[in-house]
């Protein structure tokens, strides 16, 4: 979820002074950008082969494996997300891969408890798989055949309602693991592999049509990532829009570390959910991979400071850093975000850990699980602390003033329960 309320706090505005070496880090924050997006296509491409394997012959073993393919293909996309804030070209694109949260209804069948349509959302229980046509905007949609462009052209966003969410991995992942009925207890979804089955087998109904959806969506994830693979490659309009303006292209690394750090991961993926007491404001909240997300969210942050990104077949790109540029001019400023990046990197491990030995990330939400909440908000102070070591680093540089986005969770609680 986007937010657009500016730190003021954290920002600075003061003459930029040149700086030797603007250019290579740049290059290399390029080369890496480019690199986590062809993971990130090398990954959905292995989904895409897991989906297939499960639609040709589904049962428990197929489901299993296309949901630790969905899992795997998150890792590298998830430390792309830095890249989001300070790039309008990621920006823009983003909401096609990663929108959450959704009214899964939109998508399928959901249990009575889950409701139906809304003043906010006619269309919150609409249940493509289960109609081959409906009304959609006063209009009669042919939905006889579920291929992509009804997806990403119809569907997505219907009415301008960013609740209406089609496509990308949450869309696939309702669709591998079904709602998570559990609350704060623990278990992820549970659909069944039947969902996919054929004939009698079937459950849930129209199996074909709920097949026919997991693979437009997953097809269309692969051509968006082929397309963002392509703006950072040699030619795209990612790379060619920082490297033309090496001064702008610090300004982007600065703001993406900034703004997923402060207001979207600290505040409306970690401190909202523990003051809501609400398992629906996971972001992988159909398979309980919230953890991960938040781990790999933090580690992409550190990635883009220190120039470095370890690619899914263990090789490394690095090169010259934001670090080395800060260094430069204030070493103190550098070690401290250094150490704070770590911090915030361990503390994010730790709930990472927790939810792989056995408490998951929606029963640390509980109310009254103080030892879940202290996890969670340890990782969110670190998260704020290095964000105003970011600002540090922004004022060390001397660069123009940069507005980190924010939360409300953060910066006015109370409005939080008006």
């Amino acid at each position: 979820m986007k937010t657009t309320l500016a730190i003021s706090a954290l920002a600075c505005a003061v003459a930029a002074p040149a700086f030797a070496g603007k250019t290579e880090v740049v290059a290399n924050y390029v080369a890496i950008g480019h690199a986590a997006y062809e993971d990130s296509l090398l990954k959905a491409r292995e989904l895409q082969a897991a989906v297939d394997a499960l639609l040709a012959e589904p049962s428990a073993q197929t489901l299993n494996a296309a949901r630790q393919a969905w899992v795997a293909a998150r890792v590298p996309y998830l430390q792309t997300e830095v890249f989001r804030f300070g790039n309008a070209i990621v920006d823009d694109w983003e909401g096609k891969v990663n929108a959450w949260p959704l009214d899964e209804g939109l998508i399928d069948y959901v249990d009575p408890s889950y409701g139906g349509a809304s003043d906010a959302n006619e269309y919150a229980a609409l249940n493509v798989v289960s109609h081959p046509e409906f009304t959609l905007s006063g209009k009669t949609v042919d939905a006889s055949e579920i291929t992509p462009a009804l997806l990403s052209d119809t569907l997505h966003e219907a009415d301008a309602i960013e609740a209406n969410v089609a496509t990308g991995y949450h869309a696939i992942e309702f669709l591998l693991w079904g709602q998570d009925l559990n609350g704060t207890d623990h278990g992820a979804g549970q659909r069944p592999w039947t969902d996919f089955a054929t004939g009698e087998a079937c459950t849930g109904g129209n199996c074909d049509r709920r097949g026919a959806y997991l693979q437009a969506a997953t097809e269309l994830l692969i051509s968006d990532l082929e397309w963002m693979t392509e703006q950072w490659g040699d030619g795209g309009e990612a790379m060619a829009a920082l490297t033309s303006d090496p001064d702008a292209g610090v300004i982007a690394m600065l703001t993406g570390m900034g703004s997923l750090s402060y207001g979207e991961l600290a505040g409306e993926r970690m401190k909202l959910g523990v003051m809501l007491n609400d398992p629906e404001e996971e972001q992988d909240c159909f398979s309980d991979n919230t953890h991960n997300s938040h781990y790999y969210d933090g580690l992409g942050i550190r990635n883009v400071y220190l120039g470095e990104y370890t690619r899914v077949d263990g090789s490394i790109v690095s090169g010259e850093s934001l670090s080395s540029l800060v260094a430069a001019t204030d070493s103190d400023v550098d070690q401290a975000l250094k150490a704070g990046l770590n911090d915030s990197v361990a503390k994010l491990g730790r709930i990472k850990t927790a939810a792989e030995a056995g408490t998951s990330y929606d029963q640390m939400l509980a109310r009254g699980n103080d030892a879940g909440e202290a996890l969670i908000m340890a990782a969110v102070d670190a998260l704020v602390a290095q964000t105003q070591d970011i600002e540090r680093a922004v004022t060390a540089l001397g660069l123009q003033e940069i507005g980190f986005e924010g939360s409300d969770s953060l910066d006015s609680p109370d409005a939080v329960f008006q």
